[in-house]
């Protein structure tokens, strides 16, 4: 990774940067935005007019949000173009435009129109362009990419659907594409409409899609395929390779059949090899081998190349790893070190080592594990990227990073993540790096992490591995009598330090509880905003670790992918015939958990070096057993 080393002369920082700055009446800008909340112009007018705060514009958007008026067109207009592309724009471009369609504005309404993903405000924008004049071959070819999609429209474009269609437009391969669309994975629902666009001896395939999408075992009933046509057979390829996920069997004896009856290209051939082999290989069917084998080797991407060194690790076929990862080039950090480890078997120890000693330079699971073989010492790594502080200071100088700053400060983390995303993604790698000294300075930890991912300054690794929260995590990791490196690697890997993080599940804050988990630690109820508190929820994360630690006998190992996967998911993973802990690990068969036991481990090493701790943790892994 390059420095950016601006000027040579200049005054230069790496990190933490200490200043002193004017503060900020954050409760002058609580009370302009409620005043304006409610209030009419000359409120909206007399609330801005002395407030002196990074935040105005959210002010002014939140007038102009609720009470967009023709005759503040030329305020609206210059606010629109003064914040374009910022998070102020389109909440209030949106308010604007739904103001000028009501009102008939129809070229006002195209004069502020910009590209959205609202379709609803795009056919309007349509309509409008029509009703004005535009040419309409133009305007329909548009149109067309509006409906030919999987699932339903709004209401709104109905109007403009229909002169469309009336217009010719809608051809026979633009219904056929949308049908496709609808059963392979947009909206099911659509397909009984979209049979009526059909043509009559073709309306049956609506049903067929629809019937095969419901129930993939449909594929198999080869009496369903009456005229042996090509989109017949499109519709057997998409079921017969839902069906191998459901019904293993079922589906390779229907391959056998579908593959005599129709034709199909060598691409959609290839196709079917790669899901029957990704299937096949992650459940460990016993056919997994030949059907990763079948697959072209322009198609074996990482995923597939995975499951293959999987496969044979399971087997424990070292002959078999080493003649299929030998002279391949761009081998992963797990390729390579698997590669050696079939060397070693082999006896083949001089091979092993040199590949382990190119591993071990890296900082990673991998490469730790590298080292733990080979004796050598732990290197972190860590070389902070230099920049200048003049460059720190025109990023801090910034609106965008006022907003974001001004926003955190308020506590308002999703409107700071907004401003900050929009901040970096507008800024040169240069600033970007700026930009994330500030926000370790703020102690917003998310940001920077995920800021110096942007920019691949992984060797930034104080920044990467901040010790956030550190006295709470000592104290109660130290209460919990569990490794204080372990529960911060963890919430690293969970949130990043985010303390308002919430998952798709529902897990909450630093280290990720699930509501239900803490109440079960707690041994009482815990409401889910005590959940976002930081004290909360190291202490209770730590209570879980130390009790996923105790269900699994000490192994921390297990506990680890407990704390992801779930207790009891994990023991029936454990194999009857014990095997080494590095192989299990290998071959958790979930692949979210089998790197997030990796990330975690990876993680712990770096807070155990930071911490100036000696010895590699990863050592003991290399004769530690698993199942048995």
């Amino acid at each position: 990774m390059k420095k950016y080393l601006l000027n040579a002369m200049a005054a230069v920082f790496i990190f933490p940067l200490h200043c002193v700055e004017a503060n900020i009446d954050n409760d002058a800008f609580l009370d302009a935005e409620k005043k304006v909340r409610y209030g009419d112009y000359q409120d909206f007018k007399m609330a801005i007019s002395n407030l002196d705060h990074p935040l105005k514009p959210y002010v002014e958007k939140v007038y102009w949000q609720r009470h967009p008026d023709i005759k503040h067109q030329a305020e609206i207009e210059d606010y629109l173009t003064i914040y374009q592309h910022t998070p102020l724009e389109w909440p209030v471009r949106k308010a604007w435009l739904s103001y000028l369609e009501k009102h008939n504005k129809k070229a006002a309404y195209i004069r502020n129109y910009r590209k959205t993903s609202d379709t609803e405000l795009t056919c309007t924008y349509l309509d409008y362009q029509l009703d004005l004049g535009a040419p309409e071959k133009a305007i329909f070819n548009q149109v067309t990419d509006l409906w030919t999609v999987g699932k339903s429209q709004p209401k709104a474009c109905d109007g403009l659907f229909s002169l469309w269609r009336k217009k010719g437009y809608m051809s026979k391969e633009a219904v056929w594409q949308r049908v496709t669309m609808a059963a392979e994975g947009g909206t099911q629902s659509l397909l009984p409409y979209l049979k009526t666009l059909l043509p009559s001896n073709e309306g049956y395939l609506a049903d067929l899609y629809l019937k095969v999408r419901r129930d993939p075992s449909a594929a198999a009933g080869l009496y369903r395929y009456k005229n042996k046509s090509v989109k017949e057979g499109q519709i057997a390829l998409y079921g017969v390779k839902r069906l191998i996920w459901r019904d293993k069997e079922l589906a390779l004896k229907a391959w056998e059949k579908l593959e005599q009856i129709f034709t199909y290209s060598d691409a959609a051939k290839a196709d079917v090899y790669y899901t029957f082999a990704l299937s096949l290989a992650s459940s460990g069917h016993k056919q997994a081998s030949f059907w990763l084998n079948k697959v072209p080797k322009d198609r074996q991407d990482s995923k597939l190349i995975q499951w293959q060194l999987g496969n044979m690790l399971k087997t424990q076929d070292w002959e078999g790893i080493a003649a299929f990862f030998t002279g391949k080039d761009n081998l992963s950090l797990g390729q390579q070190y698997w590669l050696a480890y079939s060397y070693a078997k082999r006896g083949e120890q001089q091979k092993a080592d040199a590949i382990w000693k190119t591993v071990a330079a890296n900082r990673d699971y991998y490469g730790f594990l590298a080292a733990a073989r080979l004796g050598l010492p732990v290197d972190l790594n860590n070389q902070p990227l230099v920049v200048d502080q003049a460059l720190v200071n025109k990023v801090k100088n910034a609106p965008g990073y006022k907003r974001a700053k001004a926003f955190y400060e308020l506590e308002r983390f999703t409107s700071a993540r907004r401003e900050w995303n929009y901040l970096t993604n507008t800024s040169s790698d240069e600033e970007k790096l700026a930009a994330s000294i500030l926000s370790t300075e703020l102690g917003w930890h998310d940001s920077t992490i995920f800021t110096l991912a942007k920019i691949k300054a992984w060797d930034n690794v104080e920044q990467r591995f901040p010790f956030a929260f550190q006295d709470v995590f000592e104290r109660y990791s130290k209460r919990s009598k569990i490794d204080v490196a372990w529960s911060i690697a963890i919430a690293r890997r969970e949130s990043s330090f985010a303390p308002d993080a919430r998952s798709s599940a529902n897990a909450r804050g630093l280290m990720q509880l699930l509501p239900s988990t803490a109440d079960y630690v707690n041994k009482g109820s815990v409401s889910s905003r005590r959940l976002y508190q930081p004290q909360t929820n190291i202490r209770l994360g730590t209570r879980y670790l130390q009790y996923l630690k105790k269900k699994n006998h000490g192994n921390e190992i297990l506990a680890t992918a407990s704390y992801n996967a779930g207790y009891h998911r994990i023991k029936r993973w454990l194999p009857d015939e014990a095997i080494p802990a590095e192989l299990w690990i290998e071959l958790i068969p979930y692949r979210e958990t089998r790197d997030y036991v990796k990330n975690v481990f990876a993680y712990r090493q770096v807070y155990h070096t930071r911490l100036h701790r000696e010895g590699n943790i990863l050592a003991p892994l290399l004769e530690m057993k698993m199942g048995g």
